[in-house]
């Protein structure tokens, strides 16, 4: 008895810290989940709302340094950096919501579509996924953006248009690996329909990898809004939008404005390093490997 206590010690307190782990993970998740819910709607309320006066021209405070009155300063056209900046974010962040939602949605359908249909259809859908990815990144969205005029529909369209195959290829081998699955054989067995399979078996089991593959998609998609903006193939240079806001103030950096782009830049970063955490949490937690672990 005493050498069985012995055995099931190490066993039990390795359970253990599974679980406070896991536990960990989940509320590190939470959190991460609830910050970067806050940021979002402050930016989205704060920007969207703001009168534009807030951020408009105003040529007696132009290039001024960070203070109580300008907390980012003001740039050269006496643009507020802190307001300035702050409609940046929104439109940015509207931006790569929606485009990242799109280009999920395409995933998802073309990934579950390749999986079921089998035969040609597969066949295409890789072939279309392989050809985005074998394209270089950058070279697509300015291909895109540029036939069509660019701007948030230019934008919006090339980011969604290229994100997709990395996340259908993901979808697409969740559904073929659920359809082989002991527990689809035997509802099929009892009569079950394709109907019901879909929705007990097949949405339950997708599902988490659309939802982290698409938040992983967001930062991305603002990312490249703002390197398209930042090239001149995306919004206007004269909009309040991150990547223009970072064009501009390169024309300034060499006369010590470094304000102009250490500020809005950070802005950026710091939504982008959240949502990455947050969806290698989210990963972390859904992964059945990294559960089992």
């Amino acid at each position: 008895m005493a050498e069985l206590t012995a055995f099931h010690a190490p066993v039990a307190k390795a359970e253990k810290a599974k679980v406070a782990r896991t536990s960990n993970r989940r509320r590190r998740a939470i959190v991460l989940a609830v910050v970067l819910g806050a940021i979002l709607v402050a930016a989205l309320v704060a920007g969207l709302t703001m009168p534009p006066e807030f951020y408009a021209s105003d040529f007696s405070q132009k290039q001024q340094a960070p203070s109580a009155a300008h907390w980012f300063g003001t740039d050269f056209l006496g643009h507020d950096m802190f307001c300035f900046s702050v409609r940046g974010l929104a439109l940015s962040i509207v931006i790569g919501l929606f485009a990242s939602a799109v280009s999920g949605f395409v995933a998802l359908v073309l990934g579950s579509v390749s999986a079921v249909c089998g035969g040609w259809v597969d066949k295409v859908v890789l072939w279309l996924a392989d050809l985005l990815m074998s394209i270089p990144h950058m070279v697509m969205l300015l291909l895109i953006s540029f036939s069509v005029g660019g701007g948030t529909f230019g934008v919006v369209l090339a980011v969604a248009l290229t994100h997709w195959p990395s996340l259908t290829r993901v979808i697409r081998a969740e559904v073929l690996r659920i359809r082989t699955g002991e527990f689809v054989a035997a509802s099929r067995a009892v009569g079950k329909s394709d109907l019901w399979i879909a929705w007990h078996h097949v949405v339950p089991n997708v599902l988490p990898q659309f939802i982290v593959g698409t938040i992983l998609l967001f930062p991305h998609a603002i990312l490249h809004e703002s390197a398209l903006t930042f090239l001149g193939f995306g919004l206007p240079l004269d909009s309040p939008a991150i990547g223009a806001i970072l064009s501009s103030s390169m024309k300034y950096l060499a006369t010590g404005a470094w304000w102009l782009a250490l500020f809005p830049g950070l802005m950026m970063v710091a939504i982008v390093l959240l949502t990455f955490t947050l969806g290698d949490e989210i990963k972390q937690l859904t992964d059945p490997h990294t559960v089992q672990e």
